[in-house]
């Protein structure tokens, strides 16, 4: 038995035969060229295939929830980007390639702008370079490539995995992710976490397995074993399986051992995707994501609109709280009526909050519908702004949302709001730590870079103690903090969470037994415990181990 290392994201152990995803595709060199005749027709071919594939994406969003709904969106937005048309057009004229060799040139050429626009656009490399390869399929009339059709249990390995790949696939037969790139809040460890399987990431050696090998993953620890003993692996895989069986049929509400009781809500998008959160043991939602609503729009929605949509999602939790996020449109969700083209680097750019000195009448627009969609159950509408750098953008956000009666709230993604948030809290009821952004931030890495996969790490302490400093403020205000990036949803960093002060975790809605099952197994004296060496230990790994020892 041979042991490899990664970084794990996504706890559980998983023993099955490796499964390589397919390369991309490799067209090769050229020896065939278009006349300029030929050169009309040969753009509409790109633009019918385009349009096929971002239909495809589109509907596989429209049948899944939360994160692997928004993922699959944003890529289908991508194969209809106007920066590729316009890219394959230039080929295609100026080079007369034909279709699928201008694709290929396009996407390699956008591909190298987004790395070198950095922060989220580099992000997104992936995710063209997958689409570009549906696309291609299309104009070739094949089926589009990734893994193909499961028919037994298998750990699936790849350099990287793009959203279309890992969002749908069915939990029967993939038992495992392992990639060689990505990190801790990469697409596929969203994904894997969400369907409830081992994951991990950063593997730099996993090459040297081959397909076809049995291996045995542990998600917890990171380890990666070739060929072990079939008795032991079984006795590992079978304790993992329990614990998810108690997170199957796990009935809520959260509370720990000693009675002590934590909120678990639920993240979603629009009236679908609460309607399915609403079947989960949820106590309401805690972070609705109004941008991915109308990712797909070309022009803003009217009022009317806006107050339908927030109304179907008020609807499937008529007496329970729901926190609206305002638009987070820019960076890795361009939206074409909110968002700012052509930023040099539009993580640290236009976005959220932001978007209102380019765009002012949206966000009034925007709070006036959330409102008249939670008339009659204002108490339990809480409306917060994403991207909140200054304690004047709190004070300006509240002024417009006090009027209506609802409950004014920031998010906690960049380091000043942390920093100035005694001030913050003098001016909003609440706030909600997104901290994946956080993370990326305070840690100045991407966080879908494997070779920053250790600074991303949600173990982080420096990023634990700004979480600390935010909740001891809100214990002062007596106002709530809660949490709502994939932190979270890790059951030992949500006990760290509890631990440190934090009110309320929003999560994935399948993802809820895991967090509620472990939060039920611990008291409070354990999760303060665990948090207080949080706030001791520097390694994360060290860090992790030691909450782990506590916990159990």
């Amino acid at each position: 038995m041979t042991a490899f290392t990664g970084t794990p994201v996504v706890p559980g152990k998983a023993y099955a035969k490796v499964l390589w995803a397919s390369p991309q595709i490799n067209l090769g060199t050229c020896s065939t060229f278009l006349t300029p005749q030929q050169h009309e027709t040969e753009l509409k071919n790109f633009q019918d295939a385009a349009m096929k594939v971002s239909d495809r994406l589109f509907e596989r969003s429209a049948e899944s929830v939360g994160t692997p709904s928004d993922i699959l969106a944003m890529a289908a937005t991508l194969a209809i980007d106007p920066g590729l048309e316009d890219r394959v057009k230039n080929f295609i004229y100026n080079e007369n390639l034909p279709a699928t060799f201008a694709a290929d040139k396009a996407a390699a050429e956008f591909a190298d702008s987004l790395r070198l626009a950095g922060g989220y656009l580099a992000e997104r490399t992936t995710d063209l370079l997958d689409v570009k390869n549906r696309i291609i399929a299309a104009l070739q009339g094949k089926p589009e490539p990734g893994i193909p059709p499961l028919h037994e249990p298998t750990i699936i390995f790849a350099d990287d995995l793009a959203p279309a790949d890992t969002a749908g696939l069915n939990p029967e037969f993939v038992k495992g992710f392992v990639t060689v790139l990505g990190g801790p809040t990469s697409h596929t460890s969203i994904i894997a976490r969400q369907m409830g399987i081992p994951c991990i990431v950063a593997a730099r050696d996993l090459h040297e397995i081959n397909e076809g090998t049995n291996v045995l993953i542990n998600g917890d620890t990171g380890d990666i074993y070739t060929d072990p003993d079939p008795e032991y692996a079984a006795q590992e895989v079978a304790q993992d399986a329990e614990l998810k069986e108690r997170a199957r049929t796990w009935t809520g509400p959260a509370t720990l051992k000693d009675g002590h009781s934590v909120q678990l809500l639920a993240n979603v998008q629009d009236g679908a995707s609460a309607a399915k959160a609403a079947t989960h043991p949820v106590e309401g939602i805690g972070l609705l994501r109004s941008e991915l609503g109308f990712l797909s729009t070309a022009t803003e929605p009217s009022f009317e609109t806006q107050r339908d949509f927030y109304t179907s999602v008020f609807n499937e939790f008529p007496e329970n709280k729901v926190v609206v996020r305002t638009l987070d449109a820019g960076s890795d969700k361009p939206i074409a009526w909110a968002s700012l083209d052509d930023e040099e680097n539009p993580a640290l750019g236009v976005r959220g909050i932001r978007a209102d000195g380019v765009h002012p009448h949206i966000l009034p627009v925007q709070i006036a519908a959330v409102a008249a969609a939670a008339e009659g159950r204002e108490k339990n509408t809480w409306i917060m702004a994403p991207m909140v750098s200054t304690v004047a953008e709190a004070r300006w956000f509240a002024s417009l949302v006090r009027p209506y009666g609802l409950k004014p709230g920031v998010m906690i993604e960049v380091p000043s709001a942390a920093l100035m948030i005694n001030e913050i809290f003098a001016e909003v009821d609440f706030v909600s730590i997104g901290t994946n952004d956080l993370t990326q931030y305070v840690m100045a890495a991407d966080r879908l870079n494997s070779h920053l996969a250790t600074y991303t790490s949600p173990w982080q302490p420096a990023v634990l103690r700004l979480i600390a400093q935010v909740t001891a403020a809100g214990r002062a205000a007596g106002k709530p903090v809660g949490v709502c990036g994939e932190m979270a949803a890790d059951p030992l960093l949500a006990c760290v969470l509890v631990g440190l002060g934090v009110a309320s975790l929003s999560v994935a809605a399948p993802t809820v037994g895991f967090v509620g099952v472990q939060l039920s197994d611990v008291t409070m004296e354990q999760c303060e415990a665990a948090a207080a060496v949080a706030l001791t230990i520097t390694d994360p790994n060290e860090l992790r181990e030691k909450v782990r020892e506590i916990l159990s």
